[in-house]
């Protein structure tokens, strides 16, 4: 038999199970998907899909276990595989779409996923997954929960609200929907308290959220949000991914002179982290005069507010990505001296 130079394990998640394929990459680098199963997604069948990856693996050899970032129902394998010690890639979901549409493949299913996924991680370099920080995972818990919390209070208000305006309303019932709104407005101040004692726990976490937050319209707790759905940027080695995970990337469908749909952004990303992204964005085009220029430019070429908008989210988002990597806070002169740099050097030229 041929030597074998790789081994890889791809795993398509779903809530309750696990669906594999093992692969290897043989010497005249072509690639073999060899074994197919189905296990449950729990502790009992995590172990049960180890002692079946080593009767069929060479154990001179490491087995590469790579996976779908699949919303949280990855979250408990990978956390497992960790404990453990078994190197682990986890890959954005839209990278494992678009790798998809590249085969030859005809029907989806969670087969055919976990195939991809494991021709993928044979094909590609990737990088082992590390922990995130508990405080990013206590982060994205509470500010859902919070979301939660001011959709409910927002229903019951529109309750409230059509209550009140009925020719003879119950008055118990409007004393219970405002006893509702009272309690779910503490909920939110708690859960904003319980935020803030997350943060100020840890030094780094408190210093990145203070660097975040000194973008106009972006305050604390979006802050907060973003670090916690993207786990610290953990996955996001660059601005196109960040947008792409967000939901922000451009989508065009267009084919010779017949077919021209419109650009759209995708919105196949976190949502929690598009709706973060609005009330800021909002803010910006107020107060700073770079996102207000950004915004009057695309309006007047476009006419279209929201898609104005939408670019001014994306680019607090982008920024918000790169204060983090270079640990430095926003300065607003930042793009005039960015241009005064560039007609300087212009001039040196000419």
């Amino acid at each position: 038999m041929m030597s074998v130079l790789k081994q890889v394990l791809g795993v398509d998640v779903a809530q309750k199970e696990l669906v594999v394929t093992l692969g290897r990459l043989l010497a005249d680098l072509s690639i073999e998907l060899y074994a197919f199963k189905v296990f449950s997604n729990s502790e009992k069948g995590f172990i049960s899909l180890l002692t079946w990856t080593k009767k069929l693996t060479d154990t001179n050899i490491g087995v590469g276990f790579v996976m779908e970032a699949t919303g949280v129902y990855h979250q408990k394998f990978a956390y497992f595989l960790d404990d453990h010690g078994y190197a682990l890639s986890i890959i954005l979901p839209n990278k494992i779409s678009n790798y998809i549409r590249t085969l030859e493949v005809k029907t989806i299913t969670d087969k055919s996923c976990s195939e991809a996924i494991a021709r993928f991680g044979l094909e590609r370099k990737l990088d082992n997954w590390k922990r995130p920080k508990k405080t990013y995972k206590s982060l994205q818990q509470l500010t859902r929960e919070r979301d939660q919390v001011v959709l409910e209070r927002s229903m019951v208000k529109n309750q409230l609200h059509a209550e009140s305006q009925e020719a003879e309303p119950h008055e118990r019932s409007l004393e219970r929907l405002k006893e509702r709104i009272k309690f779910l407005s503490s909920q939110e101040r708690e859960i904003k308290e319980d935020i803030e004692q997350v943060v100020n726990r840890d030094a780094e976490l408190k210093k990145e959220v203070e660097i975040i937050s000194s973008i106009p319209g972006v305050g604390e707790l979006t802050a907060a949000i973003i670090l916690g759905e993207t786990n610290g940027f953990e996955l996001i080695r660059n601005k196109k991914q960040l947008t792409s995970y967000a939901g922000f990337d451009v989508k065009e469908k267009q084919s010779g002179t017949s077919v021209k749909g419109k650009p759209r952004i995708s919105k196949k990303g976190n949502r929690s982290l598009r709706k973060a992204m609005y009330l800021p964005s909002m803010s910006a085009v107020k107060w700073d005069d770079n996102f207000k220029n950004i915004y009057v430019r695309i309006v007047s070429k476009q006419g279209i507010k929201m898609k104005a908008l939408i670019a001014v989210q994306r680019k607090l988002l982008e920024l918000a990505y790169t204060l983090f990597k270079t640990k430095a806070s926003y300065d607003k002169s930042y793009e005039s001296k960015k241009v005064e740099q560039k007609n300087s050097m212009s001039a040196q030229k000419a």
